[in-house]
């Protein structure tokens, strides 16, 4: 066992942390913030429900906010594939 331990640096605070994993990977906080806002439109829409449940409501928001993460999700990876794997092919052609 060495003798160092692992200590956490002081200047890495969670805003910081939230930054730099924001440009690394910027869908990410897309779909938290689109994710917000399916939840506060359905807390917004809870009142003016009409006669439906307030289970189905809940699920119908919920399947809304999910949606929303995963169709960023898919987008983002489609974005870093085509970074890593389509967009060098056709500058590698274009040097020729």
């Amino acid at each position: 066992m060495s003798s160092e331990e692992w200590t956490p640096q002081e200047s890495d605070s969670t805003t910081s942390k939230l930054m730099r994993k924001s440009k690394e990977s910027p869908f990410v906080p897309i779909g938290m913030a689109g994710f917000m806002a399916v939840v506060a439109y359905g807390l917004y829409k809870l009142r003016s429900r009409g006669d439906q449940k307030m289970s189905v409501h809940l699920i119908h928001m919920r399947v809304g906010a999910q949606g929303f993460v995963v169709g960023a999700m898919t987008f983002g990876v489609l974005y870093s594939m085509y970074k890593e794997y389509i967009k060098p092919r056709f500058e590698d052609h274009s040097d020729e």
